[in-house]
C-alpha cells in the first residue's frame, strides 16, 4: 500500500510550504505584497541588487490559500509518483533544481526586458516535476505506475491552458521549469526493473 513513508520528501516539502504560509498569515497577510516581499518574494530589482536568496525563498511563498492549495495538491499527487520512481535525492534535485533554474531564467529575461515583477509560488517546482515525469514515462515506454503518457499530456495541457488564461500566472517560469525538469530527469534518472511496481526510494 502506498503511504507517506514511501515519499517523505514530498510530504516534507508540502509541510514546509504550509508552515511558511501560516507564519506569513500570522504576521500579516499572504495577499499583501509588502509581507511577501519581506518574506523573500521574487523581485527583479532586488535580485539584481544581490539578493539572490529570493530565487529560492520565493518557491516557498504563496499569495492566498487558493494559490497554496492548488500547488500543494499537484505537488503531492505528482511529486509522490516521481519520488517513488526516481528516488528521494534525485527527486529533490529535480524538484528544487528545476524550480530554481526556472526562476533564474525568468529573472534573466525580466532583466533584459527591464520588467519589475513580484513573484511567488511553488509552481516552478511543480512544473519541473511534470517535465521530469514526462521524461520518465517516455523512458519507460509510455507508462509508469498508474500514469500513462496520454494522461500526463492531458494533465500538462490543462495545466498550461489554465496558466496561460490566468493573468496572474508566472507562465514564463512554468515553461522554463518544465523544460529544466525534463532535462534534469534526463541527466539523473535511472530506470529500475520494478519501475511500475514502485521500486524502493532509499537513494
Amino acid at each position: 500500500m502506498t503511504n507517506g513513508k514511501r515519499y517523505p520528501v514530498t510530504i516534507a516539502l508540502a509541510a514546509v510550504n504550509i508552515l511558511i504560509f501560516l507564519i506569513c498569515e500570522l504576521t500579516g497577510s499572504t495577499e499583501n505584497s509588502e509581507v511577501l516581499y519581506r518574506s523573500g518574494a521574487f523581485l527583479t530589482s532586488s535580485i539584481s541588487a544581490g539578493e539572490y536568496y529570493r530565487l529560492v525563498t520565493a518557491m516557498f511563498l504563496h499569495q492566498g490559500i487558493r494559490h497554496l492549495l492548488n500547488n500543494m495538491l499537484l505537488l503531492v499527487v505528482l511529486g509522490s509518483t516521481l519520488e517513488i520512481c526516481a528516488g528521494r535525492w534525485r527527486y529533490l534535485l529535480i524538484c528544487l533544481g528545476g524550480g530554481l533554474c526556472g526562476n533564474i531564467a525568468t529573472w534573466y529575461v525580466y532583466v533584459i526586458e527591464e520588467k519589475e515583477v513580484l513573484m511567488t509560488g511553488a509552481s516552478g517546482c511543480v512544473y519541473a516535476v511534470m517535465g521530469a515525469l514526462l521524461y520518465v514515462i517516455i523512458r519507460n515506454g509510455g507508462r509508469v505506475r498508474d500514469l500513462s503518457l496520454r494522461q500526463m499530456l492531458i494533465l500538462l495541457g490543462f495545466s498550461i491552458y489554465f496558466s496561460v488564461t490566468d493573468a496572474n500566472a508566472a507562465n514564463m517560469t512554468h515553461l522554463f521549469s518544465l523544460a529544466f525538469g525534463f532535462l534534469l530527469a534526463g541527466l539523473v534518472y535511472r530506470p529500475r526493473k520494478s519501475e511500475n511496481e514502485g521500486g524502493n526510494t532509499d537513494e
